[in-house]
């Protein structure tokens, strides 16, 4: 196949990046449907667990043996893999391949471009959400807590659709302001902490549901409401303590990462600008980000403020998305030179 190449930017490769940022996120959406379909298949074991359990009983209660009485129903209980663990661990490769073509496609925008590929805000997200993805394959792996990655991926997909449709960009060489070996320090270290920092909000929204809407057994098939509702879909998830400690393993990683890619980022700052810190409206967020962050270690070390963190942790995640898109495409500001 011959390349054709126009000012530095191979077409050949930007065109096959392209497609491999769409085959992304259709796995991602694939995986994230198989995720919730096997939530939802669990709460139905459950419920025929709970009826077969009331057989059960009656049975017992009529004669002597409910063994006799309920031929199979003793046999049927050995220890049988669900539909909904089935879907849970077919999910979860599902989400590799994935990972592995949104890699691709950023790696293939790097060499289409000969720069590091997040030289505007439609590779930034790219980038964030990839690293949000790989933290949550990391921190999720374990079998039982592996359909919190179905939530993961709904702000990943939402993201990425946002990025592909409204902000896309034809590959090009960036602008001369981002010409500096700084774009791959500071960007990539930003990139990849508010990644990790994303799966750590979303661990704590679901934290909060669980600490509000503790499940109820038995009760909650029969019970009609929001809170219900909210209790049914929650159900089976991990326990709140575990999201807790998920979120805050999330945060303890991406925080002093974010630090760094701050501190990197005034560095580039002095050099391209001659000075420090500004107080851009980007600097700005960053540094209100960062300091709602250090309150929520400090909150989550603080005996009785575990769900008074939780919040803290929400504020920081709401921060996080307000940062990247709010201020780079409403509020005009030095960091707003990279285009679209």
């Amino acid at each position: 196949m011959n390349e054709v190449t126009v000012g530095y930017v191979n077409e050949t490769l930007s065109r096959y990046s392209d497609w491999f940022y769409a085959t992304s996120i259709t796995v991602y959406v694939i995986a994230m449907l198989m995720f919730l379909g096997s939530l939802a298949a669990a709460r139905y074991a459950k419920i025929e667990d709970q009826a077969e359990a009331k057989e059960l009983v009656g049975a017992s209660v009529g004669g002597s043996s409910a063994g006799d009485r309920v031929p199979g129903k003793v046999a049927d209980r050995t220890p049988r893999r669900s539909l909904g663990e089935k879907l849970a661990a077919m999910a979860y490769p599902v989400v590799w391949v994935g990972f592995a073509a949104q890699l691709a496609s950023i790696v293939l925008r790097g060499l289409a471009t000969e720069r590091a590929p997040w030289g505007n805000m439609y590779e930034f997200i790219s980038l964030t959400c990839l690293a949000c993805v790989g933290a949550g394959l990391v921190v999720l792996r374990k079998r039982e807590a592996r359909p919190l990655l179905s939530f993961v991926l709904v702000p990943v997909v939402l993201l990425m659709f946002i990025g592909g449709r409204y902000l896309y960009t034809q590959a090009a060489p960036v602008v001369p302001a981002l010409k500096s070996y700084w774009l791959a320090i500071h960007v990539s270290i930003i990139s990849i902490a508010s990644g990790v920092l994303l799966v750590a909000g979303v661990a704590s929204i679901l934290y909060l549901v669980r600490a509000n809407w503790p499940t109820v057994d038995g009760a909650d098939e029969r019970a009609t409401g929001f809170g219900a509702s909210i209790r049914r879909l929650t159900a089976h998830l991990p326990s709140a303590d575990a999201l807790d400690r998920t979120a805050y393993k999330c945060t303890v990683i991406g925080f002093p990462l974010f630090g760094l890619g701050i501190i990197c980022g005034a560095i580039w700052a002095e050099a391209s600008w001659g000075r420090f810190w500004g107080w851009d409206p980007k600097e700005t967020v960053s540094f209100i980000a960062w300091v709602i962050y250090a309150a929520y270690l400090h909150a989550r070390a603080t005996a009785g403020w575990r769900n008074a963190a939780a919040w803290v942790n929400v504020a920081g995640f709401v921060a996080l998305i307000f940062n990247l898109f709010a201020i780079n495409l409403v509020v005009s500001g030095l960091h707003s030179y990279a285009g679209l």
